[in-house]
């Protein structure tokens, strides 16, 4: 089993996040299970793929699997009700990337910021920056399966 682990934060109003390589991010949700289960789609700059993950927390499965964009739009209008729309900045620190993601649409206002880990040790020792606010790791709303159908951003 492929393994994610990761830890998210969000990133507060007027936070000055560092400059970094940016592009849009199209994600839709083919299925939303329970406990953290899901199937979706995602165009990230034109780079396409299709990725399954089980489980919530620190800890998750996850498989993902490059597909064509004709493979990416055929399946795109089965994502209809849940999906999300987000301009995605990759920041370098040191080691690590953070990546924020800045979501548009009904959730815009909404920053939130990623960083995978190689083992939990690595991310429990992990010291997050000042522009990173209050980690949101286990916040079930703030997960993008949730926000993809979420008419407004969560509170704080």
């Amino acid at each position: 089993m492929a393994v994610e682990i990761e830890r998210k934060f969000l990133v507060p109003e007027g936070a000055d996040v560092p400059a970094g390589r940016e592009f849009d991010v199209r994600q839709g949700y083919l299925v939303i299970g329970p406990e953290g289960a899901e199937a979706r789609v995602r165009d990230q700059a034109g780079a396409c793929s299709l990725t399954v993950k089980r489980g919530a927390g620190l800890v998750r499965g996850e498989w993902e699997t490059p597909i064509s964009a004709e493979q990416f739009e055929a399946l795109w209008p089965a994502t209809e009700h849940a999906r999300v729309a987000k301009t995605r900045r990759v920041v370098l620190l040191g080691r690590y990337e953070a990546v924020v993601d800045t979501f548009h649409g009904p959730l815009a206002g909404l920053r939130t910021v990623e960083v995978e880990f190689a083992d939990p040790a690595e991310a429990a020792a992990f010291v997050p920056p000042p522009w990173f606010g209050p980690e949101a790791t286990d916040r079930a709303d703030l997960k993008n399966q949730q926000l993809a159908t979420a008419t407004a951003p969560p509170g704080p």
